[in-house]
């Protein structure tokens, strides 16, 4: 397997994520979207948008754990906010880096962020999904 991760000349490169991953692999890995739940379903972080994005992350890192992968195999990366507005910017990085330091590497996957109005649960501020390409 392997997934080459690209910023083509002409797109601009952005920090935090890669415009392009190019996969190889035969085993395709969904994700369905990870909320800020712990393992007994709790919300982890409620009114911090930081706190639930590293635990969404986190739980993105288990998913794929159990599936054999990690985030070096992630191709596409969907993260949904509510209520987004762009000062909300550094508690989302803020939450992705101290999930990658926990994870022991950055996701840089080709990424789609989304504001929405509401979630499933009233308390989650945000989830995250994945595609993954294994072996």
């Amino acid at each position: 397997m392997s997934i080459t991760l690209l910023n083509p000349d002409g797109l601009p490169e952005i920090d935090v994520y890669r415009q392009v991953a190019v996969a190889s692999g035969s085993r395709l890995v969904f994700v369905a979207g990870q909320v800020a739940w712990d393992a007994e379903g709790r919300t982890v972080g409620a009114g911090d948008l930081a706190a639930q994005v590293e635990q969404s992350y986190l739980n993105v890192g288990r998913a794929l754990a159990a599936a054999g992968g990690s985030f070096d195999d992630v191709a596409k990366l969907n993260v949904h906010v509510v209520d987004w507005t762009p000062d909300k910017m550094p508690q989302l990085l803020e939450g992705i880096s101290r999930a990658a330091a926990k994870l022991g590497g950055t996701p840089v996957a080709p990424a789609t962020l989304l504001g929405v109005a509401a979630l499933d649960v009233p308390d989650h501020l945000v989830e995250v999904e994945a595609t993954a390409v294994l072996d």
